[in-house]
């Protein structure tokens, strides 16, 4: 299996099939593919590619289905976090996993190095397992492609409500977070934690949005399987959605992660949603919106989900 593979392909529908949210954003985590297959030569390393649930992905299967019968113990985890970053989110379901993944050891989360006095950066993870010691660096990430330049390069692919660049995110974590192992002043941390030497690697999750109607090529080093969305203007959306019926709803951020889904009651009407868009201003931030469908007897899931952008976006992102 190559380094960037998930282990875990079989199991990629699971979190449709789970009903608690955090449960299912869990799943979500450890189950979607990577944006990209490889960048300057390194190649993503999923962070539970050693563990025995790799071996045998029903073990995990169960698991997420125990939880999700009884969410308690990943709901206390989830109650320390503050404010609504989504990174953070992202990390404490990678920490609870990491945690209850068999032959592997979880041996700290965010370790500091520091050298006199200064904070050189963060660890996301230290993990040990049987491939050895891993300096795991974790980023889920939401990007949209150019409507005009070139798709190839990641400069061109944008975050939505800020100036987040796919390129410099990249060029952060090579240059910066996976080097951090390296430095002199990692060396006492690592070895009051292990007597290995540590291999860095990254795994970053998310979605790519495509312009539409115009498209766009994805960037260098995406991977095949990588989870896509598209992205219009205020003005395009009449015609979009006459050519996509059905029933639309915003998603708000810490919703982002897996496939939304809610009870029939809770869907908004043609009419909720028509009337949220016009009291939406022309220059509202970039909104996520998720098209839903019936998934059973009364479950609603998610089939489309597209970000909606004012008519000068991205200019827009200078003035706020």
């Amino acid at each position: 299996m190559l380094a960037g593979m998930s282990p875990f392909a079989d199991l990629v529908d699971l979190p449709r099939r789970l009903r608690h949210p955090a449960v299912r954003d869990l799943a979500w985590t450890l189950l979607s593919p990577p944006l990209l297959a490889h960048v300057d030569g390194e190649r993503p390393r999923h962070p539970l590619r050693a563990s025995a649930w790799a071996a045998s992905p029903k073990r995990l299967e169960r698991w997420l289905h125990e939880l999700d019968r009884g969410p308690q113990t990943l709901l206390e985890q989830l109650s320390a976090l503050r404010g609504n970053r989504l990174g953070r989110y992202y990390e404490q379901l990678w920490q609870f996993a990491l945690n209850a993944a068999p032959d592997v050891r979880l041996l700290a989360a965010n370790l500091t190095i520091r050298e006199h006095g200064h904070t050189l950066g963060e660890l996301d993870l230290l993990v040990e397992d049987d491939e050895g010691l891993q300096h795991i660096e974790l980023a889920v990430k939401f990007y949209l492609g150019p409507s005009q330049n070139d798709g190839l390069q990641a400069a061109n692919w944008l975050g939505p409500g800020r100036l987040d660049r796919l390129d410099l995110k990249l060029e952060r974590l090579l240059q910066h977070q996976l080097r951090l192992t390296r430095l002199p002043a990692a060396r006492e941390p690592l070895r009051r934690l292990s007597t290995r030497s540590a291999s860095a690697s990254l795994w970053l999750g998310g979605y790519l949005f495509y312009p539409w109607p115009e498209g766009c090529t994805a960037p260098v080093g995406t991977d095949d399987d990588h989870l896509r969305g598209l992205w219009l203007r205020r003005s395009d959306w009449p015609a979009w959605q006459a050519s996509h019926p059905g029933c639309w709803q915003p998603l708000q951020r810490m919703s982002w992660l897996a496939p939304a889904s809610c009870p029939a009651g809770d869907c908004w009407s043609s009419a909720s949603f028509a009337s949220w868009l016009d009291e939406l201003p022309a220059d509202a931030a970039p909104r996520m919106l998720v098209q839903l469908a019936a998934y059973g007897r009364d479950d609603w899931q998610e089939v489309a989900r597209v970000f909606l952008v004012d008519d000068h976006w991205p200019q827009t992102l200078l003035g706020r």
